[in-house]
């Protein structure tokens, strides 16, 4: 078995594949190393009563031609392989309010964007069209964002202290408005007063401009860009845990396995936590001051989900999503007391191959924090290390099922009697299959108020080690992607690859 490799990579997630695809691309030897039997992190999809769902990942923007996310999936030889279905052009997202029934699209396109929304709030469009220009104008200081080369945190300093809530507040004074508008937050967990409006702004300028689901599962992008590594020469090993991150003469030399086998590498990119990236690295290139900064960072919240396999036949699909909220939701449901949860949700409707008319699968997420599940915090369990949390364990599942498959109930009465079967994942989930140390839906968290002390780059003072995914500039799928080329410009010249994707 090859044990030495140009570019050894730590975990197979999004950022890990892209990185692998790319550099593989550009001649190197490289080897991703998968502490799971499945690949693909957040991509991984699960079966139940022989119907699919997706773990993470719901649905993705940019990816009509010639966008951003598009360009780069062209390039790596997936767009013509991946099996799509746009969502409803007429609004991707509605935002339901329970207090009055009332809900709102939001549409694909920035002028049917506007003009749906005008048409609900007469006399703001004035507004609505600020607020979409400021979107615009802040994604125009992301270059890799646009697949350009150049820019620095100069360019994006000026932007990177605006707070959403209150950019959001400033433009319209309609309080529901300002709910609407920031009605799909669960897409980056956003906190009132915190969240930067740069992750809103980056996140939903990708929706707006064009929205899609993989239909039958995202794991097709985690396969096809599997394939694309080993059509290059790379491998890649499941069942591979890496224990330590070990230095040899200033330079990461080798990572050695859980099995005590080890793998040397010329260079080692992280797709795993920062934090847990530390916590195997013994180096004394790695400053304690830099080390604390890592430590100290919050990660988002969790979650808590309800997978449901429905009757057939019973409940009609959507080719949109639904964000459901209950008074004052939009941005308490975060941080709400106990006997208030859930104080909202988001519903996510599987694409099949099998049924356009009817859904076989929906996804109900609601916010949990790690706090909720800590007392079985020495449990662990995956498909790989099956083990039972519990009798406990089982009932905590079942009431807070319950009582989220009744507050959807609310928006589509009689739900409960539609669905077959359900399983439900909780921040113990995450944490066992994704590998965040709290079960973090999209890792570090983001602070206006500190921006600098919140961004992470790629390079790290060890000159053979980078870091990649989530972590560094932005979640999800587009996210996840653009950071990862950002990796990648540490070991190839920029303005050539992007050139590359650009024409691709």
């Amino acid at each position: 078995m090859q044990t030495e490799f140009d570019i050894v990579i730590i975990g197979s997630g999004l950022g890990g594949l892209v990185c692998g695809a790319v550099l593989g691309m550009e001649g190197y030897r490289v080897c991703i190393l998968e502490k799971n039997r499945q690949l693909g992190g957040c991509l991984q999809t699960f079966a139940r009563d022989k119907v699919l769902f997706d773990s993470g990942v719901h649905y993705i923007g940019g990816l009509d031609k010639g966008q951003n996310l598009y360009q780069v999936f062209k390039y790596l030889g997936l767009m013509d392989k991946l099996n799509l279905e746009r969502m409803d052009e007429a609004g991707f997202d509605r935002i339901a309010f329970l207090e009055d029934g009332k809900e709102y699209a939001m549409a694909q396109g920035y002028d049917r964007f506007i003009e749906k929304l005008a048409a609900d709030f007469p006399g703001e469009e004035e507004n609505i069209r600020n607020y979409c220009d400021k979107i615009r104008e802040i994604c125009a200081r992301f270059p890799m964002y646009h697949l350009q080369s150049g820019g620095g945190l100069v360019e994006k300093s000026a932007v990177l202290d605006i707070d959403t809530r209150t950019y959001i507040e400033s433009i319209t004074s309609n309080p529901r408005l300002q709910e609407v508008l920031a009605g799909n937050n669960f897409l980056y967990a956003g906190e009132p007063y915190k969240t930067p409006f740069y992750v809103h702004a980056l996140v939903l300028n990708s929706y707006i401009e064009s929205s899609w689901k993989c239909v039958d599962g995202g794991s097709q992008i985690t396969k096809w860009l599997a394939k694309r590594i080993r059509d290059n020469g790379g491998v890649i090993r499941n069942h591979a845990e890496v224990i330590r991150i070990a230095e040899e003469n200033e330079r990461i030399s080798y990572v050695e396995l859980k099995d005590g086998s080890r793998v040397r590498g010329k260079h080692f990119i992280s797709n795993i936590h920062p934090q847990q990236t530390l916590a195997m690295t013994e180096t004394t290139m790695l400053r304690a001051a830099y080390r604390n900064r890592i430590n100290r960072l919050n990660n988002t919240i969790s979650s808590f989900c309800v997978n449901a396999v429905m009757k057939p036949g019973a409940f009609p699909y959507y080719r949109h999503n639904y964000y459901i909220h209950d008074t004052d939701g939009v941005w308490g449901a975060i941080k709400c007391d106990k006997g208030k949860w859930p104080q909202s949700c988001c519903v996510f409707f599987s694409a099949s191959s099998r049924s356009t008319a009817h859904t076989e699968a929906l996804s109900i997420l609601a916010y949990m924090p790690y706090e909720e599940v800590a007392r079985w915090q020495d449990t662990f369990n995956t498909d790989s290390e099956p083990a039972d949390r519990g009798a406990d364990y089982e009932q905590f599942k079942k009431e807070k099922a319950e009582q989220l498959i009744a507050f959807v109930e609310r928006k589509f009465p009689g739900l409960r009697g539609q669905i077959q079967s359900f399983t439900c994942t909780s921040p113990l989930s995450y944490r066992d299959y994704i590998g965040t140390a709290d079960g973090s839906m999209y890792g570090i968290a983001k602070d206006f108020r500190d921006p600098m002390g919140t961004y992470l780059p790629s390079r790290t003072r060890v000159p053979n080690l980078y870091l990649t995914g989530q972590n560094l500039l932005l979640h999800g799928i587009l996210g996840v992607t653009i950071s990862a080329l950002a990796t990648c410009t540490e070991l190839v010249d920029s303005n050539t690859l992007i050139e590359k994707i650009r024409n691709a």
